[in-house]
């Protein structure tokens, strides 16, 4: 099967490698070429133009950051539904909004091509060990013929329903985790300034109730103050925004999420968007959630 693989960044390059290896004709684009080079020496082919990379694909898998980059990749001039063929199966990855996925959804149908929405949750270390947890939206028939293509990505893959359903699915993960990611950096806080040993603090906690995939690998990350990016605050703040859109829509007001939205957003005014969703453990560090 030709699959071309749009957006290798801190996920999708992971992923695109396991498509490789899995033995799939692979080609692939992203806007800053270097960030496909050792892809290409493992046999992908590099295309200079989304229109150029996707005109032979039979499948096209994109992973990107932004629902307006998702929105120009496939609506753009040179964009994805205007040069593939028809039949092609267009599988967005990206966590965006559950409408422009319905969208893209539509538009595909209306040209003879089948559009999945895809979200993934597990991070970078889900991407590299093909371990992501994959939420399905779209045609059912649609979600089984790629299912062994997924099977390469992820070990949970559920077909959660019709176009837009994969994101909703994801928009409640998101909202767990900024409260799970939360708690724990209040658990730290707290253990720190009590004089606890973090470590023994974490192995005791972290094997009980408190448990989480969360506590278990942001944990350390925060207690050693390594902020380094497996998923980034400025696509937190960007999910977690589309989360309290969607929620507000149905007259749903979900207090937690606005607090630890508006915490990301202090960090990201100070110039931390870059940096992982564990330095949310920063506001405590400043103070910052005694006001």
């Amino acid at each position: 099967m030709r699959i071309t693989f749009i957006g290798t960044g801190v996920m999708g390059h992971s992923m695109a490698q396991h498509l490789i290896e899995g033995g799939y004709d692979l080609t692939v684009y992203n806007r800053t070429k270097s960030k496909t080079d050792d892809l290409i020496k493992m046999g992908a082919t590099w295309e200079d133009t989304v229109a150029c990379s996707v005109k032979n694909a039979e499948m096209v898998i994109t992973m990107v950051g932004f629902p307006q980059d998702v929105r120009e990749i496939y609506f753009g001039e040179n964009g994805i539904i205007h040069h593939v063929k028809p039949g092609t199966i267009l599988i967005d990855m990206t966590t965006t909004s559950p409408s422009l996925s319905m969208e893209i959804h539509q538009q595909a149908k209306e040209k003879g091509l089948f559009a999945l929405d895809a979200p993934v949750s597990g991070g970078d270390v889900g991407a590299q060990k093909a371990t992501l947890s994959i939420m399905v939206g779209g045609d059912n028939r649609i979600f089984e013929r790629v299912l062994p293509v997924l099977k390469h990505l992820g070990n949970q893959i559920i077909y959660e329903g019709p176009a837009g359903s994969g994101q909703h699915t994801k928009m409640a993960n998101q909202i767990a985790i900024a409260g799970t990611v939360c708690g724990v950096c209040e658990a730290i806080a707290y253990g720190q300034n009590m004089n606890l040993d973090m470590d023994k603090m974490l192995e005791s906690i972290g094997a009980g109730a408190a448990g989480s995939w969360q506590m278990t690998h942001l944990g350390p990350k925060i207690v050693a103050e390594n902020d380094e990016p497996g998923f980034f605050i400025k696509h937190m703040i960007k999910d977690l925004t589309i989360a309290n859109e969607e929620a507000e829509s149905k007259n749903l007001h979900l207090h937690v999420l606005k607090t630890v939205l508006s915490m990301y957003q202090e960090l990201q005014n100070q110039g931390m968007g870059q940096l992982g969703t564990q330095a949310l453990s920063a506001y405590y560090r400043a103070g910052q959630a005694k006001k």
